[in-house]
């Protein structure tokens, strides 16, 4: 039975929210002095956002949903699952763990040439290594597309972000792989309470 994350088992779609992002490939745009000011706040976010939380929201490609809670400190995510069924990821330390505990499967990974690896830097520099592809504003949104600048073609992450009052809350994270097959999360009710969480919850251990 496959694990349903990431890359290299189930292919995985996200959905939920407004369509505010579309995977962004080629070669970096040049950016102007507002774009890079906005990559510098997106830095600062990824870096300083001890304690984040937010319910996710997952569709599979052929229908299904699930959903859970995101938690988030500079460098580590978990995803705990509730729907469809007891499930979670670890991502931390350049490696990644997903658990099914409905199937009894232990999937682990490195996430050194994965798209959710970028997120993952610590600290994250925007520049060098990785490649911002595109900057863009909407209405109260703000988006950017990152890959790595020696092997773009193996993929792209999007972060999507409310911007309202020049404050920053992520709402989206979306990775196209080099199959161009996307996978999204839509995250609602995200807060940062600055407190970073738990060592043990970052644990790449699957009875955790």
């Amino acid at each position: 039975m496959k694990p349903a994350f990431p890359f290299t088992t189930r292919r995985l779609m996200m959905g939920g929210l407004l369509t505010l992002l579309a995977a962004c490939a080629g070669t970096p745009a040049t950016t102007t002095p507002n774009q890079a000011d906005d990559i510098a706040r997106v830095e600062t976010y990824l870096n300083t956002s001890h304690g984040l939380q937010a319910n996710f929201v997952q569709t599979w490609p052929d229908g299904g949903k699930g959903q859970g809670i995101m938690h988030y400190d500079p460098g580590r995510l978990r995803l705990d699952y509730a729907t469809p069924g007891s499930m979670k990821l670890v991502a931390a330390d350049g490696h990644l763990l997903f658990v099914d505990h409905r199937r009894e499967s232990v999937t682990r990974m490195s996430l050194g040439r994965q798209p959710l690896g970028l997120l993952l830097d610590q600290p994250v520099h925007l520049s060098g290594q990785i490649s911002v592809t595109a900057v863009q504003h909407g209405q109260n949104s703000l988006q950017v597309s990152l890959g790595r600048r020696d092997s773009e073609s193996q993929g792209i992450l999007t972060l999507g972000f409310a911007d309202i009052g020049g404050k920053l809350s992520l709402l989206v994270i979306e990775m196209t792989d080099v199959e161009r097959q996307h996978i999204r999360l839509d995250l609602t009710d995200t807060t940062v309470s600055g407190q970073a969480w738990p060592d043990t919850m970052f644990t790449l251990s699957s009875s955790n």
